[in-house]
Formats: C-alpha cells, structure tokens, sequence
C-alpha cells in the first residue's frame, strides 16, 4: 500500500489475487492437456529442453529466496519476543537473530524438511493458519488503538504512486503458490479438475481478505513509515505486539519446509532423475537449507528481498510461463475467455519483470535494521511539531504519553 497508494494499492491486491486464482486452474489444465503431473514436465513438454530449464531455474530460486526472506522474518521477530524477557540482556548474543536462525533452523526447519511426502505438513499448516488468524486480531486491535496517536504522512491518502509495479512485485510473492501447485494436487484424495477449482476459488478468496484486512490496518496505523516488515513498526515495548510477533515467528518457521520441499525436487528432477536415496535426500536438504541459512545471516531488509523475488521469480511464474503454455496447447478458438485472458497476462507479465526489476534496483525500500521509530521513543514528544518524512523525524517535548502503547 505504502509503494502503490492506498487506493490503487487495493485495487492491484484484487487483481493479482484474481491473475493468481485463474493461472493456478490454467497450470492444472494445461497437465491435464499434456498429459503431465508437474509444472517441469509441462514445461519441458511444450517449450522442449530451454523451457524446462528456465523454468526449473525460477523454480528454484523463488523458494530458495522465499526460505531466506523467512529466516529473516524469524530472527528480526524472535529476538524482539525473547528482549522482552525480564531480566534478559538485548545485547545477549543468545537472543541475537543470527542466534535465533541457526537455532530455528537445525532445531525445527530441517527436522520438518526432512520429510519426503509433503502431505504430512498438512497440519502444520492448519496451526500457520489459526495462528495468522491471531495475528490478524492484534493487527486490527493496534489499528484502532494506536493508529490515531500517530501522524499520517503527506502523501498517505494520494490514489498512485511510482512504485506501484514494485508493489505488485511484492504482492506477487505474497500470493504465488504455483510452483508446488502440481505437488499440492497431486496429494489430493481424487484429484480433479473440478475439485481442484473449488480449492484454489475459495483458498484465493480467503487469502485475499486476509491480505487487504492486514494492508488496510497496518498502512491505516503507519501510513508512510510503513516497514517491509510490517512487525518492524512496532514499539518493542508493546506486550500484545510481542504476542503478535511470537506467533508471526511461529507461523514462518511452519512454512519454511514447504518452499523447501520445491527447491530439493526441482533439484532431484533436474540432476537426478527425480530420484534421491535416503542418505542423499538427507545432503541435499541439509545443503539447501544451510545455503539459505547463510544467506539470510548477511542480509536484514526483508522489502528489498520481496520486491526482486516478486518481480525477477514470481511475475514470470504467474504471469507469463502459464499463460504461454496454456495457449500453445490449448485447441479453443483465440475468442474463447480463457485464451484471451492468457494473451493479456502475458505482456502484463513481461511489464512488471522488467520494469519492477529496473525500479528496485533504482529504488529500493528503506528500511530501520532492527531501529526503533521515532513514535517509540520513550520520552513524551509532540505530535504537532514533526517532519513529515518517513527517516528524517524531529521532535519536542509535549504533554503526550507513549504509555498507550503499552
């Protein structure tokens, strides 16, 4: 929202989430089509050996950098929970987030990464998803709360701004799911077309409330200063945050293995032959996952690593590869719905990787590294007399008590 304008902004969630809903139903036609059961051999059967390989390379660096985007989510998160911990030292370095990364991640994600059928994270997922439900109650709470002791910057309420394609970027990685969509189906019971539309239908439209009550209480509460993270806005002081954070945590460390799962079978599938053996299969997802983990130890702006996954991995995944596949197999006459809806993804596709690429590099997001903003201070400042830019904040004394965070 804080990219695109708030208004535009939720119009763009709208539309991606629709692109995203058809897209997923238009994969799962086009195996039915072609006769395959997962995106790769979709690909390699339509566009040969390149297509294939291009795809098996955007399939593994989507959720690669999705694992190291959680890793960083899970340390900037966690640490704030445990410095709340009376008595506890914040410069401890047992509650440092790189501390808590290596921790979480030999402790529960490669454990749960180990797993070979994907179908048995199914109710981790379900506590993800009880426990987002929560986060979403503290959200909405702050909103209401704190969003009004809060000033709203200038430019808070403008229909668009510039950077709206690097939103949809971002808004692209939060809704992708097409490259374990084919592994998701096939551990249905009785997998079929049909059953599948009612999945996606009602999972999209769940997923897209969800996301515009979180966007529309967290930009309403920070407008401006909004963070990548939204998490990061929050005054480390604040105990119902805190809860909040602990969930937030909770639930990013349960979704780790599943983006795991698709980076270890794209590379099972390319090199050899979809086959690992039991000791193989425990290398390569200690590889992986030890890849990830380093990298997200040197890296602590989680905006930046959502816009280039958004434009550079998900816009061809959702835009561009389904649609150009679904029109090369497909027999229907050019005037039927579902081709002319994959002739216009396709460039709208290309737009956004190309320009939201240029945009981030150009213009990345700002953001705190782990500081406190100004309103978190914890002497009184006035609320009358700020700058209004999001990084350069001054203040005076004034007669307003920041125990409302509290």
């Amino acid at each position: 929202m804080k990219q695109a304008g708030f208004p535009l902004g939720i119009l763009l969630l709208s539309w991606v989430s629709y692109i995203t809903d058809f897209s997923l139903v238009l994969l799962i036609k086009g195996g039915a089509l072609s006769g395959t059961d997962s995106y790769q051999s979709l690909v390699n059967k339509t566009f040969g050996f390149p297509g294939y390989m291009l795809l098996s390379a955007l399939q593994f660096m989507y959720p690669f950098i999705a694992m190291i985007s959680y890793n960083i989510i899970t340390g900037d998160t966690l640490s704030k929970v445990f410095q709340r911990i009376p008595g506890v030292d914040p410069g401890n370095f047992f509650i440092s987030r790189h501390f808590i990364i290596v921790v979480s991640t030999v402790t529960v994600t490669l454990p749960l990464s180990l797993y070979r059928d994907i179908a048995k994270l199914g109710k981790i997922s379900f506590i993800s998803t009880i426990l987002t439900t929560v986060i979403l109650g503290i959200v909405m709470t702050r909103a209401v709360s704190l969003g009004p002791n809060i000033p709203k910057t200038d430019d808070a309420w403008v229909f668009a701004k510039p950077n709206a394609i690097q939103a949809v970027g971002v808004m692209s990685f939060a809704f992708i799911c097409h490259h374990n969509c084919f592994l998701v189906y096939g551990s249905l019971k009785e997998p079929t077309i049909a059953k599948w539309c009612w999945i996606i239908h009602t999972s999209i439209l769940v997923s897209v409330l969800i996301c515009v009550v979180f966007a529309t209480c967290g930009y309403l509460t920070f407008t401006g200063f909004t963070q990548g993270d939204l998490f990061e806005n929050y005054c480390r002081s604040d105990d119902l945050v805190t809860f909040g954070r602990f969930c937030y945590g909770v639930t990013v460390i349960l979704t780790y293995p599943i983006e795991c799962f698709v980076t270890r079978d794209v590379i099972a599938n390319v090199f050899f032959g979809g086959n690992l053996s039991s000791a193989f299969h425990i290398i390569l997802t200690a590889v992986i996952i030890t890849a990830a983990m380093l990298v997200s130890l040197l890296i602590d702006c989680l905006g930046k690593v959502l816009e280039l996954n958004g434009v550079l991995c998900a816009a061809p995944l959702i835009f561009i590869i389904p649609s150009a596949c679904y029109l090369k197999l497909s027999e229907e006459p050019r005037t039927h719905s579902d081709k002319i809806m994959a002739c216009v993804m396709l460039p709208v596709g290309a737009v956004v990787m190309v320009a939201g690429f240029v945009m981030a590099v150009t213009n990345p997001q700002d953001c705190t590294h782990g500081q406190e903003l100004f309103y978190c201070f914890p002497d009184n400042i006035s609320l009358t007399n700020i700058s209004r830019s999001p990084f350069q904040l001054t203040s005076q004394p004034s007669l307003w008590n920041l125990s409302v965070f509290q």
